[in-house]
């Protein structure tokens, strides 16, 4: 049964959930780091908030994590590159939240509109003070979004329910996309150039950090208000007290900080800025949602392999999950079968889908490739981070569909060039089931792979095969199954037998000097 431990806090649903699924877990918010990597070492899953850090040094703690879940979008307190070199998954939950967040990105533009919280705080006081909170109207105005996501969709929707008219900044957003949701597409400058309201919906990145910076102030409309309920950093922080101080921004909403919690922070205490402590998914309705929904997506993929809302794999959901388990295990031997083969640094690496495995979610296959093909020749290797390691190490990697059926239903083959030559393997499945070996380097034959094998490759020449098969009966090695092939008649033959035990060096040493042969490895699955 998997095990997962809750770190943080997090509705009881969520634990619930995981007990109704099958999988043990238990519930400890509040562990300190040292705490943590103390105990995390039994645990498949880690299912987080904010609060828990999931560092390197936990990581390298978490000898049998598989999977961390966090409750909510934003994964800044996770080493997600150092959890994808670990070969851990790492998901989060984007729409849990998506309205909550949304509406408090609305609630704060309305409240920066009108200057509420200032007029509530002079009226508790005892003044009436009617002349000096003089606001605007939304209605007719343009808000820009930095960010047209999935909570920045949700934000365009309710801000021309106001009569708003929406433009958005959004390299990802397609223009279909944005003409269905009525939100004009437009650059970064043209943006801080035509908005009277700003709102940012961006995640936090190397490409995002300082987005609205000094300037990003100096392109910007006399008068414009900022709002941010995404992520502290997207905001220059001291910019923004300048432009603030200069009458460029007439104010600003902040629901994120650089620095968080913030305590202390240069923007407290100014009379143009609305703050709120990071209240964007702070609602009853989004953290039910986003701790049933981590718990969910944790179960799937530690009972079924599905995965849903990875950030560093390919997502399979949990209904194509079993369709495709059978090509997992072709994909992995096929990639094995290469792997063990491979003696030479590898340049490039070209994965073929044919036939009915074509129609199919392949990137989670080639992610299987890979793990076998490179795990023979590195440790700690699993389909998380086996295609990052192919291109930390500059191995090409490309993904190829065919639509047509050759002599097989469905096919994949892999072609994998070294520094010395290019091998090709290729597999199908027979009776939708069961995994089969079908060429090897253009030379044809049906092999199932066993746990133990011999791979020759000889000089097709009479007597061979008896020469072969006499030599591992005269060491006490059984043949399982003997599978054969060539291209021409008397040039290159492939043999690949299954025997019913490992194959010790000296006998391999033998079968290499037999004649004919050119090469003989061990290989096992």
């Amino acid at each position: 049964m998997p095990k997962v431990l809750i770190s943080d806090k997090m509705s009881p649903l969520a634990e619930q959930i995981f007990k109704d699924r099958g999988v043990d877990v238990d519930y400890i918010p509040g562990l300190d780091k040292d705490e943590l990597a103390k105990i995390i070492g039994k645990y498949d899953g880690l299912a987080i908030r904010s609060s828990t850090k999931v560092t390197p040094t936990i990581l390298a703690a978490a000898t049998n994590l598989k999977v961390i879940g966090r409750a909510g979008i934003g994964v800044d307190n996770v080493d997600v590159p150092a959890a994808t070199n670990a070969g851990v998954v790492v998901m989060n939950t984007p729409f849990g939240n998506s309205i909550t967040t949304a509406e408090h990105a609305i609630a704060m533009m309305m409240a920066l509109a009108r200057d509420i919280p200032q007029a509530n705080a002079s009226t508790h006081a005892g003044k009436w003070e009617k002349s000096k909170f003089m606001g605007v109207e939304l209605t007719g105005k343009t808000l820009g979004l930095i960010g047209c996501g999935n909570i920045g969709s949700v934000v365009a929707d309710r801000a021309q329910g106001l009569k708003m008219k929406v433009i958005a900044f959004d390299p990802f957003l397609a223009v279909e996309r944005a003409a269905d949701l009525g939100v004009t597409k437009v650059e970064l400058d043209e943006l801080f150039a035509k908005a009277d309201f700003i709102t940012l919906h961006t995640p936090l990145t190397d490409n995002t950090r300082g987005i609205v910076g000094k300037a990003a102030f100096e392109k910007m409309k006399k008068g414009v208000r900022i709002i941010n309920c995404a992520r502290g950093g997207l905001i220059d922080e001291a910019a923004l007290l300048d432009a603030l101080n200069a009458g460029k921004v007439a104010g600003a909403a902040l629901d994120v900080f650089a620095a968080e919690p913030a305590t202390e922070n240069p923007l407290f205490g100014h009379e143009k800025v609305i703050c709120t402590p990071h209240l964007g998914a702070s609602t009853n309705e989004a953290q039910v949602n986003v701790a049933l929904q981590v718990a969910e997506q944790m179960a799937d993929y530690l009972l079924t392999g599905g995965v849903t809302n990875a950030l560093n794999m390919p997502s399979v959901s949990a209904e194509d999950a079993p369709r495709l388990k059978p090509y997992m295990k072709l994909a992995e031997q096929i990639g094995g079968f290469a792997g063990q083969l491979t003696e030479h640094g590898l340049k490039r690496v070209v994965i073929e889908y044919e036939g009915h495995v074509a129609e199919l979610n392949t990137k989670p296959l080639t992610a299987v490739v890979l793990e076998g093909l490179l795990s023979p020749l590195m440790d700690t290797v699993n389909m998380v981070n086996a295609p990052v390691i192919a291109k930390e190490r500059n191995i090409q990697v490309t993904e190829v569909k065919h639509d047509r059926e050759g002599d097989y239903q469905t096919l994949i083959r892999l072609t994998v060039e070294t520094e010395k030559r290019a091998r090709t393997v290729s597999g199908t499945l027979f009776a939708n089931q069961a995994p089969r070996i079908v060429e090897v380097n253009g030379v044809r034959l049906e092999a199932e792979l066993a746990h133990h094998m011999l791979y020759v490759v000889n000089d097709d020449k009479p007597g061979f095969i008896g020469a072969l098969g006499s030599l591992l009966g005269f060491n006490g090695v059984n043949i399982a199954t003997f599978a054969l092939g060539r291209r021409i008649e008397g040039e290159e033959a492939v043999a690949l037998v299954a025997v019913d035990g490992e194959i010790k060096d000296i006998v391999l040493d033998q079968v290499a000097a037999l004649a004919h042969v050119r090469q003989a490895k061990k290989l096992s699955f």
